[in-house]
């Protein structure tokens, strides 16, 4: 008999689950997919139609087992002509489970070796196959050879005599196989050598289906293994039905191609698909949905067991080892610590905050200690100047949450194959321009665009072309029927701009108070002269953004347009070819100057009151209040002094008690007759301290007057 060489590779899972397997079923057909919606959010909803043709047979789904669960939260049925009942499914299990189902080691990351496959047939009836013929009976225990333990068969390390002296390094030599223990059906003991065996066959099938499970949860694709979901019906006739799984995100990518003007073009937008299912699409209707419908994970295709607690009688009781080897899941076993388990569900979420800026006020104590905080200064809303954000007329309409763009054609593509088809090809508003950031700013080649589609535009890259060639590159933001973007995608070294003379004035215009802050409201003028080089043969719009609030006028310009996005005005001044030229642009703007009352000066109130164009009881209140400031401002003056002295008195006290103690005389006399002058200036000292003491509390007292004078004087400008 030549003898077999019974290894992990060549005696395998297969060989010792030979003939275990149970027949297939019957395959059932597959109802046709017809129709698939793509989402941006990473799922697909799938809709299948088709005959059922023969109620007892019914018609089936094909799953991927990681996809199991979304379908059976979202199944549904849209039309009715078979009668359907439900469906049905092979059970998932974890992977903990089905190594628990099957009797091997319950450490998930463990790897599965030969002799723990055999050990998982402790007690169960086998037939193996050797050279000499069949054996029939029960596996009783497998055995590893002499000085050679589980750990290093499972390790694939000798330990015994020849080994590698426990260094651990794998021998030159083929480890023997473990040895079987089978009891026959007469009651005999049998040891069959491991290389003697040619396979194992569990004759139970019971066992095969354990197994087999397990094989299905242990698998590496198991999560990509299409599970069959079976209709349940009792009649024939058409049905639909319809169910959600995770797809790859569809993806957008455009081109826009200018006219040899720069003032037309035509938007190609591609969506980018991918099949990544086992399955070949064969005639499916695609649509691609722009938005993004909430989707979560929830376990529902595996069964669940909850936990019973382990009750006992008070007095705890004892015959044998409790149930003669453990049970009841081997007393409380193999339940992962809910930090680390892997089978339950984790909510974690990610949020995004927008940075913003605001301003406040409260009752603040003058004459105290305070941070100083610059004034804020937002847009007036006492003076009105203009509306600049008036110009951008074309706003974002959209009829819903969501917008679906459906291919003209139904798609063909293979399975784990990917395609680029276009959802968008029409001419668009475009203009090609000049973009400045900033008056000091270079320029950038780019176009004013508007969404003139009808359509939603997902974002994504686009290219554009011009003259012939590719001329650049941008990312598009999402776009609503209607906005309009300034897309940047290249320098434009053609066309310079250069500000220069720059004049800024400021006139206060209207003086308020409201909740303890000193509103100014003043009209900023900013003069500015643009020297503009245009070295090209072609005319040229620039689109300059000015750093000014929407409240306001822009004189000297040829158009105003407002960038909706940035929320800033934009001045456009158009450029003939091959010329210089200067062009002087005039912005006003209504802003308010908001300051704390502590924050007040007396000389940014006699500045006010210079102003020439405030109303005569505006002056009158600030007039008043500038004069209770400066008093304010002379005691705060001798709060400073006041606290000065006492820092000062008490550092001298310091100092003459410490040579007081250097005499012996202690703090307040009786040692020798060296030490009286200190102590009388001690007593002297600590006499001085506490009138300062006494003048700093009257003086604190005095500020909180004369700052709540200062507040009463403002308080005037409420109802000026």
């Amino acid at each position: 008999m030549r003898p077999l060489i019974a290894t992990l590779l060549a005696v395998s899972l297969a060989s010792v689950l030979a003939g275990c397997h149970a027949a297939p079923e019957a395959a059932t057909p597959i109802l046709p997919l017809r129709t698939l919606r793509l989402y941006e959010s990473g799922v697909g909803y799938f809709e299948r139609s088709g005959e059922m043709t023969d109620a007892s047979a019914g018609t089936s789904l094909p799953v991927p087992a990681g996809h199991l669960d979304d379908a059976l939260k979202s199944l549904v049925v849209i039309g009715r002509g078979g009668h359907v009942e439900g469906v049905e499914f092979g059970s998932s299990v974890s992977k903990g489970m089905a190594r628990a189902l099957a009797g091997l080691p319950l450490d998930t990351d463990a790897p599965i070796t030969y002799r723990d496959v055999l050990a998982s047939l402790r007690g169960v009836a086998i037939e193996v196959t050797t050279a000499d013929g069949v054996i029939e009976g029960r596996l009783v225990d497998v055995q590893d050879p002499p000085g050679r333990d589980a750990d290093a068969a499972r390790d694939g390390r000798d330990k015994g005599p020849g080994g590698d002296g426990g260094s651990g390094a794998p021998k030159a030599a083929r480890p023997e196989e473990p040895t079987l223990l089978l009891v026959t059906k007469r009651a005999e003991l049998l040891r069959i050598a491991g290389r003697d065996v040619a396979s194992v066959h569990p004759t139970d099938p019971a066992f095969a289906g354990r197994f087999d499970a397990a094989l299905d949860a242990l698998s590496t694709s198991g999560a990509r293994t299409p599970r069959q979901v079976r209709l349940l019906a009792s009649s024939r006739g058409p049905v639909t039905l319809g169910y959600v799984a995770e797809t790859p995100v569809w993806r957008t990518t455009y081109r826009l191609v200018l006219d040899a003007a720069g003032r037309g073009g035509a938007l190609q937008g591609w969506a980018l698909l991918h099949n990544d299912t086992d399955e070949d699409w064969r005639g499916v209707r695609v649509q691609l949905v722009n938005g993004r419908p909430d989707s979560f994970l929830f376990p529902l295709a595996a069964p669940r067991y909850t936990r019973r607690p382990l009750a006992h009688p008070e007095e705890e009781l004892s015959t044998v080892p409790q149930l003669l080897g453990k049970t009841p899941d081997a007393i409380w076993g193999d339940h992962l610590d809910d930090a680390t388990s892997v089978g339950g569900i984790g909510l974690v979420g990610t949020g995004e905050g927008g940075g913003g800026s605001g301003y406040g006020s409260g009752q603040g104590r003058l004459g105290g200690s305070h941070v100083s905080r610059a004034p804020q200064v937002r847009s007036s809303d006492v003076l009105t100047i203009g509306n600049l954000a008036d110009v951008d007329a074309a706003t974002g309409v959209e009829s819903g949450a969501l917008f679906t763009y459906a291919l003209a054609r139904p798609l063909d593509l293979r399975a784990r194959g990917s395609a680029l088809v276009p959802f968008v090809q029409q001419p668009v508003d475009v203009q090609r321009i000049t973009w400045f950031a900033s008056p000091s700013s270079p320029g950038r080649t780019a176009v004013r665009l508007t969404n003139s589609t009808r359509q939603t535009l997902p974002a994504g890259p686009i290219a554009f072309f011009s003259q012939g060639g590719f001329a650049g590159e941008a990312g598009l933001d999402r776009m609503k029927p209607g906005e309009k973007r300034f897309v940047e995608y290249g320098a434009d070294l053609d066309v310079e701009l250069h500000a220069h003379a720059t004049k800024t004035q400021e006139v206060t215009k209207r003086l308020a108070f409201a909740d303890g802050t000193l509103e100014e409201h003043f009209l900023r003028t900013i003069d500015t002269t643009f020297a503009i080089e245009n070295r090209s043969g072609d005319a040229r719009s620039l689109y300059v953004a000015l750093a000014i609030d929407a409240n306001g006028a822009i004189e000297g310009a040829d158009r105003i347009e407002f960038d909706a996005e940035a929320k800033r005005p934009i001045a456009v001044l158009d450029a003939p070819g091959r010329r210089r030229a200067e062009r002087r642009v005039v912005s006003r703007e209504g802003l308010v100057r908001r300051t704390a009352i502590a924050d007040v000066e007396a000389a940014y109130l006699e500045a006010l009151v210079a102003a020439p164009e405030l109303r005569p009881q505006e002056r009158a209140a600030a007039t008043e209040a500038t004069a209770r400031r400066k008093e304010l401002g002379q005691t705060e003056a001798a709060i400073a002094k006041a606290k000065a002295d006492i820092e000062e008195t008490e550092k001298d006290l310091a100092r003459l008690r410490e040579h007081m103690k250097a005499l012996g005389g202690g703090d307040k006399g009786g040692g020798a007759g060296s030490a009286a002058p200190l102590v009388a200036r001690v007593l002297a000292g600590e006499d001085r301290l506490t009138a300062l003491r006494k003048r700093l509390e009257s003086l604190e007292g005095e500020a909180k007057t004369r700052g709540a004078s200062v507040r009463a004087a403002l308080e005037h400008l409420a109802g000026a």
